[in-house]
């Protein structure tokens, strides 16, 4: 048992981040793809969501059109994938696993990050410990991660950043063993400080607050004044004062949104009627796997606006609900009803979607006797996700979400789902 003294005093985080995530799950199960420039496209093959290390060298941006980029990625040999959720799910719960077997508490904080506490062990050695626990994962899962330990969940995103920004570090960096922290800070931009982001780094830029370590030396009650309190959290966690405890976070999920462009224009309503109840079932399943309600579910279409021969139209509409819901069948019939009001026959819609709002904490809402989300509906709920969740989505599913689905994406470029489908398992051969 190591002596009280090796150990830090307060609280001490680390943020384990996947590299590359889902070209990391390519590359996993096609070792012909190491060394590789790799790119994952979106739903529909659409535009370019994930770009491996060769791939962000080759100048590829994130977000752009595929089609914008075809003849460039063509030309230098760059390997494309579509996204293979599935695999990429069931490799982000091995990974979590892997993180959660070898700590005291960890919170999944997204598909490829993960929050872990520090706090119990000894703080000699603490970066080799998570050097070792990085090499476990690659070794058990072949999926690379970083590591970035800090006093603050906020430090330890820092640290995350830095350490994939310094190869040198061996992808584990630790903020407690930094003699001149401060000169780290100065070299992050501020809108690139979790919980910032690019809008709110705008507004910090005009009072003079470009970095990290500008965002650190503010006034945390002027920030308070000027933004909120989530800001002024983040200018202490700047400054080692942990206020985010495992479990909380300083951006609480405000909206959900579930939204594909189809594989081929879509013009009849039955057939956007069915998309639309598919992802309200998706969405609501989200709210549920959270622990959260909505009250208010807006739907939107779009034609293409690629297409300038074709007629433009797009709209949205919004039903609020008397009491926030995680209910499928009535959130259904609250988009359906959207979606009716907005439809109009003679265009040729390229997209569809549902964003769910006004989210609260399940624990917090009081009902009442004849509310939507009352026990017997909860518990066909508790059935409906059990049941998808042990042999796989769309295993049991809602009729008005439709069986053939004409309407799904595209997906031209799919890898084998290696880890969820007996059909699809990798053959080994002597």
């Amino acid at each position: 048992m190591p002596s009280d003294d090796s150990r830090v005093c307060g609280p001490v985080y680390a943020l384990a981040d996947c590299n590359n995530f889902y070209a990391s799950c390519e590359r996993a199960f096609d070792p012909s793809l190491c060394g590789r420039p790799v790119v994952v496209l979106s739903n529909n093959d659409g535009c370019i969501v994930a770009r491996s290390s060769e791939a962000k060298a080759l100048g590829i941006p994130m977000g752009v059109p595929y089609h914008e980029w075809e003849p460039f990625i063509r030309r230098n040999r760059v390997c494309v994938r579509s996204s293979n959720y599935p695999l990429y799910g069931d490799m982000s719960h091995r990974v979590m696993r892997v993180l959660a077997q070898n700590v005291p508490m960890i919170e999944v904080y997204s598909v490829d990050e993960a929050f872990l506490n520090l706090s119990s062990f000894p703080s000699k050695g603490l970066t080799d410990r998570m050097r070792t626990l990085s090499n476990m994962v690659f070794r058990w899962t072949g999926i690379p991660i970083s590591i970035g330990i800090g006093p603050t969940k906020t430090l330890a995103k820092v640290s995350n950043r830095l350490a994939k920004r310094s190869p040198d570090l061996g992808g584990v960096m630790n903020w407690l063993e930094e003699s001149v922290p401060e000169e780290l800070l100065g070299t992050l931009n501020v809108k690139d400080v979790w919980g910032i982001g690019s809008r709110l780094g705008r507004s910090l830029g005009s009072m003079g607050i470009h970095t990290a370590l500008d965002l650190m030396r503010s006034d945390p009650q002027r920030m308070r004044r000027h933004f909120s309190v989530c800001v002024m959290r983040t200018v202490m966690e700047l400054g080692g004062t942990a206020c985010y405890p495992l479990g909380d976070s300083p951006v609480p999920r405000q909206t959900v949104v579930c939204s594909r462009t189809f594989g081929a224009d879509v013009s009849e309503y039955a057939v956007l009627r069915e998309a639309i109840c598919a992802y309200t079932s998706v969405a609501a399943e989200k709210l549920r796997k959270e622990h959260l309600l909505a009250r208010m579910v807006q739907v939107f279409l779009m034609t293409n606006p690629f297409h300038n021969d074709q007629p433009q139209y797009a709209n949205n509409a919004v039903r609020m609900l008397p009491l926030p819901i995680s209910h499928t069948p009535a959130l259904i019939q609250a988009a359906t009803d959207g979606l009716k009001e907005i439809y109009q026959g003679g265009y040729r819609y390229k997209r569809v979607g549902v964003m769910l709002a006004e989210i609260v904490p399940d624990h917090l809402v009081q009902t009442d006797l004849f509310a939507e989300e009352n026990p017997k509906s909860k518990r066909l709920m508790q059935v409906v996700d059990g049941i998808n969740g042990e042999w796989g989505r769309n295993t049991m599913v809602f009729a008005a979400a439709g069986i053939e689905r004409p309407w799904k994406m595209q997906q031209r470029s799919l890898s084998r789902r290696f880890t969820t489908r007996w059909d699809e398992l990798p053959i080994a051969r002597v």
